[in-house]
């Protein structure tokens, strides 16, 4: 793992980018620290492997796996700087501390996180076609967890949050054209699930 590209503005590691459809660099793009690349919108993010637009705001949301513990979601602003590897709600591999976020306000804490972890990967906003009670959740697979993860939102604040065990290792799930949820399982053998409602439900 490596540590110090995530909070070196002169990379793109450890980042999300922002560039126009033509690979040209927005002109409202955050101009941090000299020498920053012009496509840095957000620095200090670690291994996000899912990203979502919230339907009604526009805001990027994106989820992040963490170290030992300390799984993420962060809701992306123009220049935030999150945090990792000088603080994270995880630890190191072999045991190494790390501080958490709330011992700076130097770093956006995140929105909920997890340890253990569930190891996040490809999120959504559901539409609630299928599962009306769901509408504007956020539904993200979870490898090591076997789930599917369901947050409730309240706002931009993480009211609830519901495991949902499958048993097997989701690596990403979407909203087909029907409204129903497909979930793609990882393994050599991968599966395409469909959700549907109980019936009487």
């Amino acid at each position: 793992m490596r540590f110090e590209p995530a909070q070196d503005p002169a990379g793109n590691l450890g980042r999300v980018v922002r560039i126009n459809s033509d690979g040209s660099i927005p002109a409202d793009n955050p101009r941090g620290a000299a020498g920053a690349m012009g496509d840095m919108f957000s620095m200090g993010n670690r291994n996000a492997l899912g990203a979502a637009f919230h339907p009604t705001t526009g805001q990027l949301w994106i989820n992040e796996m963490g170290p030992a513990g300390g799984d993420e979601v962060n809701i992306v602003t123009a220049g935030a700087n999150y945090g990792w590897p000088v603080v994270s709600n995880g630890d190191n591999y072999g045991g190494i501390q790390i501080p958490d976020h709330l011992t700076s306000a130097r770093y956006v804490k995140p929105v909920a996180s997890w340890t253990p972890v569930v190891s996040p990967s490809g999120m959504l906003f559901h539409s609630g076609r299928t599962f009306p009670r769901w509408r504007g959740n956020i539904l993200m697979g979870g490898l090591s967890s076997k789930s599917i993860v369901r947050l409730s939102l309240d706002g931009d604040r993480v009211a609830a949050i519901e495991t949902i065990a499958m048993g097997k290792r989701i690596r990403d799930v979407i909203e087909a054209a029907d409204g129903h949820v497909l979930a793609l399982v990882d393994g050599e053998k991968g599966e395409l699930l469909r959700l549907s409602p109980r019936r009487g439900r």
